[in-house]
């Protein structure tokens, strides 16, 4: 089986850039790669230079597809019944987009929270579809997910190979991945990591480094701040399209080797 993460952490700290570079670094050494954009935001297909014209529609707002599949339409679910296990296994090739890397782009969209506690169509759709990816698709995989970790269920959870949480040097950074460490806990999610992002090489990088290991989170990788990296979104260039010889990005390719060197000594 491909090499299963997901990257989470407070929204403005890199966290989607570092997801996108992750899965296009393994995509060039020729692995296939799906990486799924489950954040609201829906910012990965730029990141991974993907046109807005093509990038695929989110599949919770596909009405058709989420009505052909678990045999309810949204909105009008209030006292249907509808599958619970619909057919998801030619979603990720049919609903999704390929950048000039190989990376594979499918776009989740958002999963709902009634008011009543109801259990929507596009819910069991997307709950059904997340757990096909990680449990039975052999891909590897890059979820970019909302601090909330709302798509992942206890089986997919378990699923994963690493949960990895990007922190920058901040309090409130740190605040966020202390909670989501404690909700990933809680989903039997057992190999979770911290990236140091824009790291600066001073105190501040080691108090960070400090609070999460006190927090029982190590830091599995430090990338440095990258002026170029920083400024292009300003400038509309997909960090995929910036210079091999950027700082951060070739510290995001020597964490996507660790992390696949680690995958490789763990119990299966």
């Amino acid at each position: 089986m491909g090499l299963k993460i997901a990257v989470s952490g407070k929204g403005g700290v890199g966290k989607t850039t570092i997801a996108g570079l992750l899965a296009r670094s393994w995509a060039l050494e020729g692995k296939r790669v799906l990486a799924v954009d489950a954040d609201p935001a829906n910012h990965l297909g730029a990141v991974l230079g993907i046109p807005i014209e093509r990038q695929p529609k989110p599949i919770s707002e596909m009405s058709e597809l989420v009505e052909e599949r678990t045999g309810v339409s949204p909105g009008s679910s209030f006292g249907k019944l509808f599958r619970l296990n619909p057919k998801v296994d030619d979603i990720p090739d049919k609903y999704s987009a390929l950048n000039e890397d190989g990376v594979r782009l499918l776009v989740l969209g958002t999963i709902r929270h009634a008011s009543t506690g109801c259990f929507c169509p596009e819910n069991a759709l997307l709950r059904t579809l997340i757990d096909h990816i990680v449990l039975l698709r052999d891909d590897y995989l890059v979820v970019d997910m909302e601090a909330g970790l709302e798509h992942l269920g206890r089986g997919s959870s378990k699923g994963l190979d690493f949960l990895l949480l990007i922190v920058d040097p901040g309090q409130r950074s740190l605040e966020t991945a202390k909670r989501i460490k404690e909700l990933a806990s809680e989903l039997g999610i057992k190999n979770i990591a911290a990236i140091l992002n824009r790291a600066t090489g001073t105190e501040s990088d080691e108090v960070a480094r400090s609070r999460l290991k006190e927090a029982g989170i190590r830091t599995i990788g430090t990338i440095p701040f990258d002026k170029l990296l920083a400024e292009s979104d300003h400038r509309g260039i997909a960090p995929s399209e910036l210079s091999g010889s950027s700082p951060a990005i070739k510290a995001i390719e020597a964490i996507a080797r660790k992390l696949q060197s680690e995958s490789v000594s763990m119990p299966s």
